[in-house]
């Protein structure tokens, strides 16, 4: 019976706490003389400073692709990525070769008319209008899923790309797609980065191909064992491509799909004659990886600014912090902790720009020592050791975060340098709908996107410290 009512009480303190921060009456208002619960509860400030992020597990479905200049720090951001396009299993991306018309007028042998690398983006950042540059780099082998790669891995620099007779293309391009005119684009119209392969192309073996759209579509025809699935596909026919900023900066693409389109004429019901795009796409089944370059020397200032603490995506600056775990149970030694909530509260960006930077709308706070598993294991919040808040009325609010000081004590007893240090982190939240209407949370992963904040903390704050509020309670049998 006393589980039970202490189950409820250690509830409704929550309720009295986010009300009324006077407390010291209720629990003589809920329990009678004769089992009577004390409730008491303290304040205590927390330490806080940033920390550089230096690189982060790049495991997004989103590419991200340019460069741009945040208005109130100044500093540069680059975005490049690498894409594997995915063939799935017994999949027939080709009519039968008998149907295809377009064939070379010399040999008689089947070919692709045009061919192109689209990549699709429903979101950007930074001006439509700016004129940027990119380099599309054929990769030598593919990048293996079995390993764990972070925002700074390169594959240009760690040797993944193809050398001699390899595609190099370096592309101009407006996010405002002005290559398609306006009146072209129709309700199913989506913005795109168009790539055009069409230049002669020589694979590994030194077959010469008009261009890699033929090149592909032989291979098929020829050897149909190298399209069987993916892997077969990615190891002896396209290992993926390298996109990089070459020229240009304001603009960074959200490419949430990358595309290669094979364009060509088959006879289809026997009589008519057709142009036919062969999609084949990098999707989640096939690795995506980003690599971000982001300013150090602005970077390593915003650090070092002990006035304020600093959220900054992507790859770019997390905040650390110290709870006074001693302090909360040093007088409270008998006391049950049942609740302890932390606010960071926003400072409002002071550089009017109209491409200033929004702030992360989802934070997690795990402990120091789990900052990189937590993201490699794939892990999702357990309110124990792992919490999340999301922005609201300009603050991220962690309303109870009792079993994090829980472990931090164990932690101490077990000789951990970082046990009372835990580290607050911009992420992505993917969702999912139950069959009973709720949604679900199945992946959390950094956050890739551009946001920036200021938060109020840090070893000289100048804006106001950051606390934290404990709720304590205790059965007092007199």
């Amino acid at each position: 019976m006393r589980t039970k009512l202490f189950a409820i009480i250690a509830l409704l303190s929550l309720c009295f706490t986010a009300c009324d921060d006077n407390t010291e009456d209720i629990g003589q208002s809920l329990t009678d003389s004769m089992d009577r619960l004390d409730i008491k509860t303290d304040t205590f400030k927390v330490n806080t400073w940033s920390i550089a992020a230096d690189s982060v597990l790049s495991r997004s479905t989103i590419g991200y692709l340019g460069k741009l200049r945040d208005p109130e720090t100044k500093g540069y951001i680059t975005g490049d990525f690498m894409v594997q396009l995915n063939l799935l299993d017994n999949n027939e991306p080709l009519p039968d070769k008998n149907k295809i018309v377009s064939k070379d007028s010399i040999t008689g042998e089947v070919k692709v008319d045009s061919c192109e690398i689209r990549l699709f983006f429903d979101n950007y950042y930074g001006d439509s209008l700016a004129l940027m540059k990119l380099t599309a780099l054929e990769l030598e082998r593919p990048m293996r899923e079995n390993k764990n790669y972070y925002s700074n891995y390169d594959p240009e620099k760690e040797g993944f790309i193809r050398g001699e007779n390899g595609i190099k293309k370096d592309v101009a391009y407006t996010l405002a797609d002005k290559s398609v005119a306006d009146s072209e684009k129709g309700s199913n119209y989506t913005k795109s980065i168009r790539i055009r392969l069409n230049d002669e192309y020589t694979d590994k073996d030194g077959n010469v191909y008009d261009n890699f759209g033929t090149y592909i579509m032989r291979q098929y025809y020829n050897h149909p064992e190298k399209f069987k699935n993916s892997y077969t596909f990615l190891n002896d026919i396209c290992p993926g491509f390298y996109i990089k900023m070459k020229e240009g900066l304001g603009a960074m693409a959200y490419i949430s799909v990358s595309q290669l389109n094979l364009y060509f004429q088959y006879q289809a019901n026997d009589t008519t004659v057709t142009t036919s795009a062969a999609p084949f796409s990098g999707t989640e089944e096939v690795l995506q990886t980003t690599n971000i370059t982001n300013d150090k020397e602005t970077i390593s200032n915003l650090v070092s600014d002990s006035t304020c603490t600093y959220l900054k995506t992507p790859a770019g600056i997390f905040t650390e912090i110290e709870l006074p775990v001693d302090d909360i149970i040093a007088e409270h030694k008998n006391d049950t902790i049942n609740s302890a909530e932390i606010k960071f509260k926003r400072i409002n960006n002071d550089v009017q720009s109209d491409y200033s930077l929004s702030a992360p709308t989802s934070l997690i706070m795990i402990p120091r020592d789990s900052l990189y598993t937590f993201f490699e294991k794939n892990q999702l919040i357990d309110n124990k050791v792992s919490f999340m808040a999301t922005l609201s009325n300009n603050q991220y609010t962690f309303n109870n975060i009792s079993s994090l000081i829980t472990h931090m004590i164990k932690a101490k007893a077990e000789g951990s340098a970082n046990w009372n240090k835990a580290v607050v982190i911009p992420v992505k939240v993917t969702t999912s709908d139950s069959s009973y209407g709720a949604s679900k949370t199945v992946r959390i992963t950094h956050d890739m996107s551009l946001s920036s904040t200021k938060l109020v903390g840090g070893k000289d704050s100048k804006y106001g410290d950051i606390k934290i509020n404990v709720v304590y309670s205790k059965f007092n049998s007199k």
